[in-house]
């Protein structure tokens, strides 16, 4: 370890760069309610643009749509990244929230399928890439341009505000859709009132505008532009040469991709499980995790301050370790409690799935372009939309799927052969599980909220406190992150750098997470069983951080990951050092 010319420690932020951080979150809050607004709605957003599909089919393809936006954020970080890195930080934020604001009002005037046919989901997926493309180039301007604003000690605290920027959005989402359904009822919501949300994003759109405009260039920017020193070809220099590609690869696998899987798991997969799985009606649902998100946000900066005394990697994999041990009983405790009389029939009645194995497939369809008509498949996403736990047993080769519901019988339907019998094959499995016991979607049992002070009751208070839970561990291992990635780059390419393995593990990763475990769900029987998908991967998220990420908290950004603090010295490390 070599020792490099001595300097002060770098003063606190002014009041001015204080304003500029604020300005850059609360823009970016905008952008992710623009984002979320889809995810929200994805049951109605299906009914509207899907309509050509069976029920259980479109609210499928819905999510999928939904999870095309994520698909192609890597794609925006190389992008956004690159133009982040070569003209500026200002400049780019202004192209990305340009394009997504605009985006999401295109949503809420754009004709349904009832109005203009197929033509509708393509605009709507269409849509959706490009909001993708330009979330990926959002956040990592956004953490980098705050980073490199930050004194240095205090990246973590200043990033983490950053870092509530997307629950924020998502709760505010939530706010303009619970206030718009109250104000219209449901039937007016459902008809034309969906649009509302949408429609309003003009408004912040141009707020956003507006304070974007406002923001000075970054420092570190400027200095490295006056010295000469940025990169002429950010993407290549970043992942073309393996002294720079190496970080990238460990931070996708030894802190991104456990984040983004305990990140969509805790916000967006909770809600889904609450409305979709356990039948929690959407307003009630809504307003459950909007209450466990405004308990919880407060988390993001604890734990980027708290980052900023102990460590990065303490944080971020010590909650990928708590969920990884908590998410079993957690989910199963959400369940019995959202639900008792579903988890009652869970426990009591005995469904098999008796088929050829030939016959079974992997119902996995991130792009939705796949149809599984065999009648074991149809079986089985059948009982798996109904939220129905069976287990399987190997039928005669060649002979079609039966289910056994309690003492009796009945056969599947191969849509290949009878293309019009899926509707006859639902109405009798409906029948056959409510006959044993099955509740119906509307059972007394199920919680169900009629205001936003209804939450006051023993059912709901448990279910906030569950979801709460949750929320925690979110902002365990998100409100870091920020920080740990921008102090892992040298500035020259760090907007390529950080951009391509955050959305790499959020876009894939965790965007894709509930389509992954619905299909891991239908192939086993149970609604737990998708579970395993966060767990595997934040477990090795905690072994790949333990054992190869450096800890990054006393590193100087403005030099690149080769330097840190040492009292009020700068002296030069290895790269490769862990601390």
């Amino acid at each position: 370890m070599s020792a490099s010319v001595s300097r002060p420690v770098a003063r606190p932020m002014s009041s001015d760069e204080k304003k500029v951080i604020l300005a850059s979150s609360l823009g970016t809050v905008f952008e992710w309610y623009d984002f979320y607004l889809y995810g929200s709605l994805a049951t109605i957003i299906g009914a509207k643009f899907f309509s050509q599909f069976p029920e259980g089919t479109r609210n499928i393809f819905a999510l999928l749509a939904f999870a095309a936006g994520f698909l192609v954020r890597p794609f925006g970080a190389l992008v956004f990244g690159r133009l982040g890195d070569l003209v500026g930080r200002k400049y780019t934020f202004l192209v990305t929230i340009a394009i997504m604001g605009s985006s999401t009002f295109i949503v809420g005037i754009l004709p349904t399928s009832d109005q203009i046919g197929v033509t509708a989901p393509i605009v709507l997926i269409g849509l959706r890439l490009l909001q993708g493309l330009a979330l990926g180039g959002e956040y990592g301007g956004a953490a980098t341009y705050v980073a490199e604003h930050a004194p240095h000690g205090r990246r973590g605290f200043y990033t983490s505000w950053i870092q509530t920027t997307a629950t924020m959005g998502l709760f505010m989402s939530l706010l303009v859709i619970l206030f718009t359904q109250s104000a219209l009822g449901p039937k007016d919501f459902a008809e034309w009132g969906w649009r509302v949300p949408f429609i309003v994003s003009v408004l912040l759109l141009a707020i956003s505008v507006w304070i974007r405009m406002q923001l000075a260039e970054s420092p570190a920017f400027l200095k490295m532009k006056a010295e000469g020193t940025h990169s002429k070809a950010p993407i290549g220099e970043a992942f073309g040469q393996w002294k720079n590609a190496k970080w990238a690869i460990l931070a996708l696998f030894g802190m991104v991709a456990g984040q983004a899987v305990v990140w969509y798991s805790g916000q967006f997969y909770a809600l889904f499980f609450l409305t979709s799985v356990l039948k929690v009606d959407g307003y009630s649902g809504n307003l459950l995790t909007a209450w466990s998100l405004a308990i919880g946000t407060g988390g993001f900066v604890l734990f980027g301050w708290l980052s900023d005394k102990i460590g990065r990697k303490p944080i971020i994999l010590g909650g990928c370790l708590i969920a990884a041990l908590t998410y079993f009983p957690v989910f199963k405790m959400i369940a019995e409690t959202a639900n008792p009389a579903l988890s009652h029939a869970h426990e009591t009645v005995q469904v098999v799935v008796v088929a050829d194995p030939a016959d079974c497939s992997f119902q996995f369809n991130p792009v939705g372009t796949a149809k599984f008509t065999n009648s074991c498949d149809v079986a089985k996403g059948a009982l798996a939309r109904a939220s129905v736990i069976y287990s399987q047993k190997d039928g005669a080769p060649g002979t079609p799927a039966q289910l056994i519901i309690g003492d009796k019988s009945m056969p599947s339907v191969d849509l290949a052969k009878d293309p019009g019998g899926l509707p006859a094959f639902t109405r009798e499995l409906t029948a056959a599980l409510a006959e044993v016991g099955y509740p119906a979607a509307s059972n007394p049992s199920v919680v169900k909220l009629a205001s936003p002070m209804d939450v006051f009751r023993s059912q709901p208070m448990t279910l906030i406190g569950l979801l709460a839970f949750l929320m925690l561990l979110v902002t365990m291992v998100y409100g870091p992150v920020a920080a740990a990635l921008v102090e892992l780059f040298p500035t020259r390419i760090r907007y390529t750098s950080m951009s391509l393995p955050y959305h790499i593990g959020n876009g894939w990763f965790g965007g894709l997470l509930p389509a992954t475990m619905f299909a891991m769900n239908a192939q086993n029987g149970s609604i737990f069983f998708g579970l395993w998908y966060p767990i595997v991967i934040a477990a090795a998220t905690v072994v790949i951080g333990v054992l190869f990420l450096p800890e990054t908290k006393d590193r100087d950004i403005f030099e690149g990951d080769m330097s840190v603090h040492k009292g009020d010295r700068l002296v030069t490390i290895d790269p490769m050092a862990v601390d």
